[in-house]
């Protein structure tokens, strides 16, 4: 099964399987972990790293994916790459002689997603080659609205895009309610329950997944009465759906609305030139 995901910003881990250069590992980000990886087994000249150039095959074995941008995905890469070099990342300790390159990063990655600002964001933690799967230590379990997923993802276009060329094609005013597809025509006639306004586009809505709940609120609506106990905080993690009453997390909502909330299982256990490439394609 292959999940396709909206707006995706990943920062993955690879392995190298070649014997010679085997246990090597590579951090990088992404916006199409698909093409990515057929980019580094094909070396520098198809767009892969220098660094992973003429050493391959690499297998995309983890990403952590549900950054609400490039940049913060870019900060969190820098941070798994650099962690010694990182203000956030003061308490991990270095390497040891008996730790691998690739248990040394994950502790790493383990570690982050457990300090502020990434243990606030709702993230996904994916692995991609199930065989290569690791318990997180117990002291550094990631927080409960973190899942962990298994499986291929794949980087889906903007629906927005198609719904924007109907439009197009009609020759109607976006603005024209009458103008636009049937589905954002009637989210156009409802009002959000915290500032009851109309909405004026799908972009800026959030839906309860909750069986036979119908609320559907303005993101920033949403995010802030689910912050009116924590306001130090920008980032929302948990909430009560202004409809149903049940308590959803937040992380839960973006990932419905990216795409990618039906394959997630929940954990119960106790400066790069390939940044500016890969955004430009």
């Amino acid at each position: 099964m292959v999940v396709e995901v909206e707006n995706f910003f990943g920062v993955y881990l690879l392995f190298c399987t070649n014997p010679k250069f085997r246990g090597r590992i590579y951090i990088g980000f992404t916006v199409n972990p698909e093409r990515r990886i057929t980019q580094h087994n094909a070396g520098k000249h198809k767009g892969g790293a220098w660094r992973t150039s003429g050493r391959g095959p690499w297998d995309m074995v983890l990403i952590i994916h549900g950054f609400p941008s490039d940049i913060a995905a870019l900060r969190f890469e820098w941070a798994w790459q650099h962690p010694h070099a990182s203000r956030r990342l003061t308490h991990v300790s270095r390497k040891s002689r008996q730790e691998s390159s690739f248990d040394f990063h994950l502790r790493v990655m383990a570690s982050m997603l457990c300090v502020a600002p990434w243990n606030r964001l709702p993230l996904t933690i994916r692995w991609l080659k199930q065989e290569y799967r690791r318990d997180f230590p117990s002291h550094l379990e990631p927080p409960l609205h973190m899942p962990l997923s298994f499986g291929q993802v794949r980087a889906k276009a903007p629906s927005r895009a198609k719904d924007g060329k109907k439009r197009a094609e009609g020759g109607g005013a976006a603005g024209d309610p009458g103008e636009l597809p049937p589905s954002q025509r009637d989210l156009c006639r409802q009002r959000c329950p915290v500032c009851h306004t109309h909405f004026q586009s799908e972009d800026d809505a959030l839906h309860c997944f909750h069986p036979g709940c119908t609320m559907t609120a303005h993101l920033f609506c949403l995010a802030e009465l689910f912050l009116s106990e924590e306001p130090q905080h920008f980032i929302p993690v948990e909430g009560k759906c202004p409809g149903c009453r049940n308590t959803m997390l937040w992380g839960d909502l973006i990932r419905y609305r990216k795409g990618c909330y039906g394959d997630l299982e929940e954990i119960c256990t106790p400066t790069q030139v390939h940044w500016t490439d890969e955004l430009q394609k």
